[in-house]
């Protein structure tokens, strides 16, 4: 089999995929209303009108409890899969996820010492 027997379909597929993504694009701007207001530049709170400037300065810690929850979302991608074919793995997976974890810990190690766990 040559190389565009065996690919193809995956190329008709993406194609395919693409115009549908694109006309879908098109079509919601041709046919969707459009009105400018001013109440659509004005941030939604709950159907009550917003009350001084709208931008807000966050605390840098909630950006960080977002990535280190990130980080230990994407280890458990990680460790699911290698836990269930742990025993027909060779060894040195083992060892790879042994620093994998260590990288994890780390991280987690550091965060503690900052303090951003920590609720004040």
């Amino acid at each position: 089999m040559s190389f565009y027997d065996l690919w193809s379909a995956v190329m008709i597929s993406a194609i395919a995929g693409c115009v549908l993504v694109f006309s879908a694009l098109i079509g919601s701007r041709l046919l969707a209303p459009f009105a400018r207001e001013r109440g659509k530049g004005i941030s939604y709170e709950c159907g009550m009108l917003p009350i001084g400037r709208n931008w807000a300065q966050v605390h840098v810690r909630y950006y960080l409890i977002a990535i280190l929850f990130l980080i230990f979302d994407v280890e458990t991608v990680f460790i699911f899969p290698w836990a269930i074919t742990f025993l027909s793995l060779p060894m040195f997976v083992f060892y790879e996820m042994l620093v994998f974890i260590a990288v994890l810990a780390l991280g987690l190690a550091y965060a503690w010492k900052r303090g951003v766990l920590e609720w004040k």
